[in-house]
């Protein structure tokens, strides 16, 4: 082969490279990789307390005890705490029992409370994503609310 030719294989080769390195400069959010990885957010409230009194936040520990859940995202309305979780891999068959022990317990432990749990990940990542635009401040309290409102619809046309 000639010189030539090589320095047009190595050119090649390197704009395939640099190609496949391309970062578009915007940050990669939590909820990009929330059904791959652990993200342990942090409880959402749209009914204002402080967290000695939260409920959200005593719900995510009680929740986070039970060993057949790895992650769990709570948002706690006026009324409604979504309650959002992942279960292990191995546990999957026993998701509904799960989801039933989980409610029961729940309902005992905080009986003024109601709750909507659910294992859906699409509501596990519309709860983060709400999460992470209330952090970056690109929601209003309305426009939280209405989303919430929109996360209880959606567990609601799944069952």
């Amino acid at each position: 082969m000639s010189k030539s030719s090589n320095i047009i294989i190595l050119t090649a080769i390197l704009l395939v490279l640099s190609a496949c390195s391309y970062d578009d400069g915007k940050e990669h959010k939590e909820s990009d990789s929330a059904l791959l990885k652990t993200t342990s957010p942090p409880p959402i409230e749209l009914k204002q307390r402080d967290e000695e009194d939260s409920v959200a936040y005593q719900v995510r520990e009680e929740v986070s005890k039970i060993k057949e859940i790895y992650d769990v995202a709570v948002i706690e309305g006026e009324k409604k705490i979504i309650v959002a979780y992942k279960v292990k891999h191995m546990q999957r068959f026993r998701m509904k029992k799960i989801e039933k022990e989980l409610t029961e317990r729940l309902n005992s432990e905080y009986p003024d409370e109601k709750f909507i749990v659910s294992s859906d990940y699409k509501i596990f990542l519309e709860a983060i994503r709400l999460e992470e635009d209330l952090d970056d401040g690109n929601l209003s309290d309305e426009e939280a609310k209405k989303r919430f409102k929109k996360i209880i619809r959606l567990k609601e046309e799944m069952t």
